[in-house]
């Protein structure tokens, strides 16, 4: 799974996450939108620059305060203008008024949303802090507003008889089910509690991602001695030896913890007792001291509990699931409960093998938590000869993007992605592209920002910077954010295979925003249900295995040889080993999930270690050594990220892409026919097509899940 963050055009969309404004009167706002941003402000206008890619050399942290404050001004005086139009409501003059309304937010909250995440710093911290509330007000004071929604539920009832396209009356359908689902229908009293529960939900989701960042920071493990780092290559330890000294401790070696449970350096380190501090820093995050993130998760489960229960839901899990495909958390734990047992008995199945290797090797203790990946190493080496510095070298990071992932676009839809030095950035680390079609028209700017650095949260994910919009007559500026370890300078990066299927996965979600040619902005690119989205980038994914697309760029980093033939062998073979264990972690943390979001709103605040321990339990996968992949003290999908109930739609999005790519190699496999046809019955159409209406226009018929027991060795 991917930890993947789909930025949503905030102005356009009028997104659930939305912008803000405070309650202010109708007289303040028409006062307010009269302002304008100092001409010094690079956000007072669109860029000049291709496709109003952002201006990185112009842009400063002061900057985005006062354009915030005014964008969300001017875009609530353009959507009262919409509601109190006395013009008897069109498409024209509401929906694509709404789908044009407040192009400065939209242009600067593309810009700072993806800096938090990214490269934030003191600042940016504190301006999103103060944002936070703000958003929710906004947000609010365009989903409650009466006179607007009377309008949308107008058009809404009247949808097939208006003489419009499908994609408008698609358009009108999200809009609706968007504003009942915000609260619309409920009474004025009622919009007043939601209002309480909405600010205190966006203060206490911001004040958990600086926490959090807060966290990954503090819990890095200091090591005294080189001599405790056995396991670790030269160059890892000196890029731990930089970072420590970088961090202030001279003289010692820094361990960085990554976003989830399993940290990577644990599958080498030789040292039990440093493996062991390495998982506690990491799986303990958040529990207690200055910055836990505990409170947080309890208050949260119950103030989402509560909000829904206020709009007609029994819990918040039902309210998340009634715009996805799942529709029900019931369908959620079918999907899950009829997999569990193949999964843990697979598991358990890992875990005696492990344990046999550790009694082999001379140890004397029983499984642990931080054993499992060092051992399971041992055990895969043991089981397909697998060495995995054998490979590494192999993996060279540039000639994987270049000659993997940009290959693989190429030969499945013919376009090619071309070095733009000349576009500003935003870190040194960060590499701009542009996108061609095979007939040379310019598609799409591409950001490549892989490296891990200081300011930037855990995991990996595509946004964007410009949303397209045929209506708006925009091209879309995408980025792909990863964590990957910088090799020291001078030195080549070596990815492993993970990172190397995570390259292509990101680029999944970043092909799915750059071949979107839809009108609309609210449908455009991936602006489709949680458990559709993950479906391009998983399917994107599996290309890495393919042997023309590994011959291309599995070559040794110095003499060009491509991967050995018995060594590629070995790595496809070994792609089902530890199934058990990666699909048991990852279902773990997602009916957790489930577990606090289907709570009811009586519910009191919960213990959140017992929680977890009685909802792992309740779900029969409750195996020690095999913990969640994210536990919930730094859940960071299900609490402050938008997954709260829907972390499940990595696996139920990759039921649809095993599916696919299965029913893609009896056409051929790689080839142009077939991977156009998936670029425009899925990529191109973004949330214009119902997704399961894309989905069978691609494959012909519902998918199966016979695609992903095979693809995960379980079948």
């Amino acid at each position: 799974m991917r930890k993947t963050l789909l930025a949503v055009s905030i102005a356009a969309t009028i997104a659930i996450t939305g912008c803000s404004l405070s309650n202010s009167n109708t007289e303040n706002a028409n006062v307010a939108a009269q302002a304008v941003l100092d001409s010094q402000n690079p956000f007072a206008v669109a860029s000049t620059l291709q496709y109003q890619t952002p201006d990185f050399t112009k842009i400063k942290d002061e900057h985005f305060k006062p354009a915030l404050t005014l964008g969300m001004q001017q875009h609530y005086q353009q959507v009262l203008e919409i509601a109190n139009n006395p013009e008897s409501p069109t498409f024209a003059n509401t929906i694509v008024k709404m789908e044009q309304s407040g192009e400065l937010l939209n242009r600067v909250s593309a810009v700072f949303y993806n800096l938090t995440s990214s490269n934030s710093n003191a600042t940016i911290r504190k301006i999103q802090s103060e944002m936070a509330p703000k958003r929710a007000a906004h947000n609010d004071n365009i989903h409650l507003n009466e006179k607007l929604f009377k309008r949308i539920d107008s058009l809404y009832q009247q949808r097939t008889d208006l003489g419009l396209t499908a994609e408008e009356v698609r358009l009108i359908e999200v809009y609706h089910q968007r504003f009942v689902l915000a609260g619309a229908k409920l009474t004025e009293t009622q919009k007043a509690k939601i209002r309480l529960l909405n600010e205190e939900q966006s203060k206490l989701t911001n004040e958990f991602s600086q926490r959090l960042l807060k966290l990954t920071k503090s819990s890095a493990v200091v090591v005294d001695s080189v001599d405790q780092l056995a396991g670790l290559s030269d160059s890892e330890v000196r890029a731990a030896k930089a970072d420590a000294t970088a961090a202030g401790h001279d003289g010692k070696y820094l361990l960085n913890i990554t976003n989830t449970t399993r940290q990577p350096v644990l599958s080498k380190l030789e040292n039990r007792e440093l493996r062991q501090q390495v998982w506690q820093a990491s799986a303990n995050r958040g529990l207690e001291g200055e910055n836990e993130t505990a409170s947080l998760v309890a208050r949260l489960a119950q103030l989402r509990a509560e909000r829904a229960e206020l709009l007609g839901f029994n819990n918040w899990a039902e309210y998340r699931l009634a715009p996805q495909m799942a529709k029900t958390p019931q369908a959620v734990y079918d999907m899950f409960g009829s997999m569990v047992p193949a999964v843990v008995k697979n598991t358990e199945k890992e875990a005696a093998d492990i344990q046999a290797m550790i009694n082999q090797t001379g140890g004397d203790f029983t499984l642990q938590p931080w054993d499992w990946a060092y051992y399971a190493e041992k055990v895969r080496h043991a089981k397909y000869d697998l060495d995995a510095n054998s490979i590494k070298p192999y993996f060279e990071f540039n000639r994987v993007l270049e000659d993997g992932v940009f290959f693989t676009l190429e030969k499945l839809y013919g376009v090619t992605l071309k070095p733009r030095p000349d576009l500003p950035v935003y870190h040194e680390d960060v590499k701009a592209y542009e996108m061609f079609d095979e007939d040379g028209t310019s598609m799409a700017i591409f950001y490549a920002d892989y490296f891990a650095r200081e300011g930037k949260r855990g995991g990996a994910w595509m946004s964007s910077f410009v949303g397209q919009s045929q209506l708006l007559n925009q091209k879309p500026v995408v980025v792909n954010v990863m964590n990957i370890k910088k090799a020291p300078e001078g030195e080549p990066t070596f990815v492993s295979y993970d990172e190397v299927t995570t390259m292509f996965h990101e680029m999944g979600h970043g092909t799915h925003g750059m071949f979107s040619k839809v009108k609309y902005p609210s449908l455009a690119g991936t602006a489709v249900s949680r458990d559709f989205v993950e479906f391009p980038s998983t399917f994107e994914e599996d290309w890495a295995a393919h042997p023309e697309v590994l011959a291309s760029y599995a070559k040794h980093y110095e003499t060009g040889e491509v991967i050995p033939e018995d060594l590629l062998q070995k790595l496809l073979e070994s792609r089902s080993f530890n199934q058990g264990f990666d699909t048991l972690e990852y279902m773990a943390a997602a009916l957790v999930d489930l577990e606090w979001h289907t709570l009811p709103a009586d519910a009191p605040l919960q213990d959140v270690k017992q929680f977890e321990a009685d909802a792992l339990k309740k779900h029969g996968v409750d195996i020690a050594a095999v913990p969640p992949r994210y536990k919930s003290s730094y859940f960071a999908h299900a609490f402050p990220g938008g997954y709260s109930a829907s972390y499940y739609a990595y696996m139920w999005s990759e039921i649809l892409a095993a599916d696919a790519f299965a029913y893609v190699q009896t056409q051929g496999g790689l080839n142009r026919e077939i991977g156009m046809k998936f670029r425009k019955t899925i990529r191109e159409v973004g949330n214009s097509v119902p997704p399961m209406e894309a989905y069978q226009n691609f494959r012909g018929q519902a998918p199966t899940t016979d695609g992903l027991l095979e693809r995960r060795g379980l079948k």
